[in-house]
């Protein structure tokens, strides 16, 4: 099963607001979710995600997409995730 980090629409028409979820590559955009790492509100630029969570399920396989990685490369996950990474 392919594991994806990825941005789940909410929010009211022209009011976007976006949680950043993990997901089976498979499911729908809005589907099932397997766990909620955060959310993103780009109305204000607002960014708020569980660095634990990230690292554990960045660790584990899981690959962001390239939005979700815009996201959490600006809250300064993936810069965290690389050095971890390099240094092993």
């Amino acid at each position: 099963m392919a594991v994806k980090i990825r941005l789940k629409r909410m929010g009211a028409k022209k009011r976007p607001f976006y949680r950043v979820v993990v997901a089976d590559s498979r499911s729908p955009r809005d589907g099932k979710v397997i766990d909620t790492l955060g959310y993103y509100n780009p109305l204000n630029g607002e960014i708020k995600v569980e660095e634990e969570s990230a690292m554990k399920w960045l660790k584990n396989g899981a690959i962001a997409t390239d939005t979700a990685k815009d996201v959490l490369s600006k809250s300064g996950i993936m810069t965290k995730f690389h050095e971890e990474k390099r240094g092993k």
